[in-house]
């Protein structure tokens, strides 16, 4: 499954017990989540927390899920909603789609089912949030060709990219030169298996490897990559 991480769920729910279940089952995935008891309370957390999904229950005092809906849609910031409802009534269903509601679920529901409908939209609807992965100190963003460690923005060539992703995917594992060179220069690459040892030494001066703390080498077996 993709990272959880850089996406932020908001639950909106007067029940607690619902939102302490939820909240659970959620952050065990990786997400971000924050609550709400209620719709007022919502709309101020989303202006600040920025969700991506908000779970919505449609009966609540106050404001009701319909209203809470209809607000998040005004918002510049994208927001996809999954209206909850113990109502079976298709017109409940209607007036939520109608107002900009990307999904509904009847009362009680499943968690997985939950999980795969949460998934659905965040592929549908916020694609760029897939292309970036987070392990350790350094994020991976494939759509941009870009790693960070830390908080710096490392300047990498097209294959320093590629042989730093790769190392870094696979971490905790021992990589022959041979395997390094299939999966980074290709199986055809006619050159000296010693470009290998270039490239590592670059890497390393890039990251502060300076004590070959992160970029080990494994005498006679290749190298391997070791994070807090």
């Amino acid at each position: 499954m993709y990272p959880t991480h850089s996406i932020k769920i908001l639950l909106v729910d007067d029940e607690p017990n619902i939102l302490q279940f939820l909240v659970m089952g959620l952050e065990n995935e990786g997400f971000q989540v924050e609550t709400a008891p209620d719709g007022l309370t919502a709309l101020t957390i989303a202006e600040q927390f920025h969700p991506q999904i908000v779970i919505l229950d449609v009966m609540m005092p106050g404001l009701d899920g319909f209203e809470v809906c209809k607000r998040l849609k005004n918002r510049e910031t994208p927001t996809a909603v999954i209206m909850l409802t113990a109502k079976e009534e298709v017109e409940d269903r209607v007036k939520g789609l109608t107002l900009g509601a990307d999904d509904y679920m009847i009362k009680p529901f499943s968690f997985d089912e939950l999980l795969a409908r949460i998934h659905a939209r965040v592929r549908n609807q916020f694609p760029h949030l897939l292309s970036e992965v987070a392990v350790g100190p350094f994020r991976i963003n494939d759509r941009r060709k870009e790693i960070t460690c830390g908080h710096d923005v490392l300047s990498l060539s097209a294959t320093e990219y590629e042989l730093l992703k790769y190392l870094v995917l696979n971490h905790g594992l021992v990589l022959s030169k041979a395997l390094i060179l299939d999966k980074v220069w290709g199986y055809d690459f006619g050159g000296q298996d010693n470009i290998v040892e270039v490239y590592i030494r670059s890497l390393r001066e890039k990251i502060g490897d300076r004590e070959h703390r992160v970029i080990r080498t494994v005498r006679g077996s290749g190298y391997r990559v070791d994070l807090p």
